[in-house]
């Protein structure tokens, strides 16, 4: 009989055990993953090769120009060609196409995309009027004879 009432008594409190846990709430889920990336970027703000397209949307940038009064320089390539490039001293503009591959900068204030064409690049035409209007008409005449 004894034998009987053990069985008994451990199913009762096997039973009881049990209830408990069948009847549980589940466990809240998991939290979803933070998305990889937000997707190309319209900003460009520090030294380094960026990716068009994946890293950085293609268009029109614009920088204030070099930091701490030294050169900025930029590169477009597309696979191992060089596209354009530029060392300055002044703001600078930059047109980087979907059919770059890539956009290097070194030295530069942020790049940041904007709305505006292009500005109009000088043509030797420009550099001569600047050059001759910088020295002034008349000081390779020979001077007085």
């Amino acid at each position: 009989m004894r034998f009987v009432r053990t069985t008994v008594a451990a199913v009762l409190a096997c039973s009881c055990v049990a209830a408990p846990l069948a009847h549980a709430q589940p466990a809240p889920p998991a939290p979803a993953p933070a998305p990889a990336a937000d997707g190309p970027k319209t900003t460009i703000d520090g030294n380094g090769s960026y990716a068009v397209g994946k890293d950085i949307v293609p268009g029109v940038y614009s920088s204030a120009g070099p930091v701490d009064n030294g050169a900025c320089y930029w590169k477009r390539s597309a696979g191992d060609k060089l596209v354009d490039n530029a060392l300055t001293k002044k703001p600078a503009f930059v047109q980087i196409d979907a059919t770059d591959t890539s956009f290097t900068t070194t030295d530069c204030q942020t790049w940041q995309l904007t709305n505006a064409p292009m500005p109009p690049q000088p043509g030797p035409g420009d550099l001569l009027g600047a050059l001759t209007q910088a020295i002034g008409s008349g000081m390779f005449n020979g001077g007085p004879r």
